[in-house]
């Protein structure tokens, strides 16, 4: 699904070096979690992988399910799954987070030329059923 080799990584702005020949095969439904110290390139790789402006990579390859991940635009990346999250994200009045997940749903539903969800047809999807609610007929 994602793998990176020998990835090389600067920021823009001054010209470090921050990674320097990453390795990584996420296989699907693997969970990885990437440790380090502070100041390690935890974050850098993160940003580098969806396409953040900041950062030039200098040498390797990443793809993400078979596409090569650097001939794709940031929103391109986005779109195929591969995005970035806050960890606190911050409180936009008026937005609930399901309204927040509905939308970047239907971002996703429309690049792939998919109708949008309304607000309730979203919720029946993520909401489970309790079972409860369930009678057998006859």
């Amino acid at each position: 699904m994602l793998e990176v080799k020998g990835l090389e990584a600067k920021i823009v702005a001054t010209g470090q070096q921050i990674l320097n020949g990453v390795d990584l095969t996420v296989r699907e439904g693997e969970v990885h979690a990437i440790m380090g110290k502070n100041g390690s390139g935890k974050s850098t790789l993160s940003k580098v992988l969806v396409g953040h402006p900041d950062y030039e990579v200098t040498a390797g390859s990443a793809t993400f399910r078979g596409q090569d991940l650097f001939a794709l635009e940031p929103e391109e990346r986005s779109h195929k799954g591969l995005f970035l999250s806050f960890q606190s994200p911050i409180e936009i009045p008026g937005v609930s987070n399901v309204d927040f997940l509905r939308m970047a749903c239907n971002a996703r539903r429309k690049s792939k030329g998919q109708p949008e969800l309304d607000p309730l047809e979203f919720y029946a999807h993520v909401v489970p059923k309790p079972a409860s609610a369930w009678v057998p007929a006859g």
